[in-house]
């Protein structure tokens, strides 16, 4: 069984089915086979499945999260796969897999489900640890009902499932004035380098003919950013995705070259996260707004390579995501984060100001999705832009090196603050499909804190908060 093979439900007329997500945590103890101690252990998981689970059969499942062992690993990108078959196997299978002092490491283990301890059996899960393939220690992780079967219960999403894939599709149907990107970030967990492929197709205003072109670049945790363009080259439609100048973006994989081979990439992509709309869904399909982006993959891990020069990048599952971005071109001013803020929960921000007459005299509007313990919030993107008639709106201060967003909805308020050191940003031109020029800061190496609060018998008390060092991915755009 294999977590990156698992095929997407859909029925016969395309239309999405319903999957099924929660979250598990359990506590144990690692024993390692060159100590005589034992190690205490926490496992956090977000379970998905692409379909309603069925207890008389078997169902294959993903899993991310976050595995802690005492004094040894904290990993926040573990990820896997279970195979969810209580009666027609009678097991609960787990194989997870996260990194720790540049080891890369299994946990394989099965609850053996049986009547006649269905508690005891539902709820212990008995362990090995490999390393390439090898037992390298063992141990038993125990699901607490005391504390856990309340929070688990409760945790039961049943989403619709959309297929990532067709989000890759070009949506420019040959109207002048437009512009369509297909971009990924990536980061390396086992050197620290930001990885940025950009592909942008532009059709002029003029109506001249459009054009493909692109860029990719390379943070490395030591030394400073390398960039190559590729393009312009003549834009041929390609049902399943880009394609131009030996560059491509097709479902699962991405490949190319920029300056005649300076850099060169060839990464195959494997979604671990269900499609993700920044702007109102409606305006990805209804373009009435000046732009719309989405994430057809709110997380994903990627392998293969990226070689800068003569220096070769070996990506292991490594974190990342790739966006979609559609619209009439480049706003007056901007700012976006990605933030994998681990454990499966991410964190997407758009602040722009439209170049619109009207709508580019109004305060940056912000574009705010939270996924986190399988829910998105808030509910609706357009919470954070609009408001409540007008008033209640999410704020953004868009400067550098640093920036911020803070709003509030319902019972929770938010407050992110990114930096992006000039060293680790690079600068680049846009050009907007009227022949006017942007700016753009990009760093795939920006730091981020989050601070989520939640309003609790009359005061504000932290619900969660993330510090990410080098490992966010933001832009600030500028004119």
């Amino acid at each position: 069984m294999s977590g990156r093979t698992i095929s997407r439900a859909t029925t016969n007329t395309g239309s999405p089915t319903r999957g099924t997500v929660f979250r598990e945590t359990m506590f144990g103890t690692l024993r390692l086979d060159d100590e005589d101690r034992t190690r205490r252990v926490r496992l956090d998981l977000t379970v998905s499945a692409d379909r309603i689970l069925r207890l008389l059969s078997t169902t294959e499942a993903r899993a991310t999260g976050r595995i802690r062992i005492a004094g040894w690993a904290d990993d926040p990108y573990a990820e896997g796969e279970l195979e969810i078959s209580p009666l027609a196997r009678r097991r609960i299978r787990y194989r997870i897999t996260f990194t720790t002092e540049g080891r890369r490491l299994t946990l394989d283990g099965w609850k053996s489900v049986t009547p006649r301890s269905p508690v005891a059996s539902m709820t212990v899960l008995p362990y090995t640890l490999h390393e390439d393939g090898e037992r390298i220690g063992t141990g038993t992780l125990r699901f607490p009902l005391g504390t856990q079967l309340l929070p688990f219960l409760a945790s039961f999403r049943f989403p619709r499932q959309e297929e990532p894939d067709a989000f890759l599709a070009p949506r420019w149907c040959g109207e002048p004035g437009r512009t369509e990107v297909w971009y990924t970030t990536v980061t390396d967990p086992a050197t620290g380098s930001g990885l940025w492929l950009h592909h942008e197709l532009t059709a002029p205003a003029d109506g001249s003919e459009p054009y493909a072109h692109g860029w990719a670049a390379v943070f490395p945790k030591d030394g400073p950013v390398r960039h190559a363009r590729f393009g312009p080259a003549k834009w041929t439609p390609d049902d399943s995705g880009f394609s131009a100048d030996g560059v491509a973006v097709r479902p699962g994989r991405l490949y190319g070259a920029a300056e005649g081979g300076a850099l060169r990439w060839d990464l195959t992509e494997h979604p671990t996260g269900e499609p993700l709309f920044t702007f109102p869904r409606w305006s990805w399909y209804r373009p009435l707004l000046p732009a719309a982006q989405m994430l057809p993959a709110a997380r994903a891990t990627y392998d293969g390579t990226f070689t800068r020069d003569d220096t070769t990048l070996t990506l292991t599952a490594a974190p990342g995501a790739s966006a979609r971005i559609y619209g009439h071109g480049n706003a007056r001013r901007w700012a976006w984060l990605h933030a994998d803020l681990g454990g499966g929960d991410v964190l997407e921000i758009v602040a722009a100001v439209s170049m619109r007459p009207g709508l580019r005299r109004l305060p940056p509007l912000v574009f705010l999705r939270l996924r986190r313990q399988g829910r998105t919030w808030p509910r609706r993107p357009e919470r954070p832009a609009a408001g409540w008639a007008g008033a209640g709106r999410f704020r953004a201060g868009i400067a550098l090196p640093t920036w911020t967003v803070t709003g509030s909805t319902g019972l929770r308020r938010i407050r992110v603050e990114v930096t992006q050191r000039a060293d680790r940003t690079l600068a680049l031109d846009y050009t907007d499909p009227d022949g006017r020029h942007a700016t753009c800061h990009n760093s795939e190496r920006a730091d981020a804190h989050v601070l989520l609060e939640r309003w609790w018998f009359g005061g504000w008390r932290t619900e969660a908060e993330w510090t990410l060092e080098g490992t966010a991915h933001a832009e600030v755009g500028t004119r």
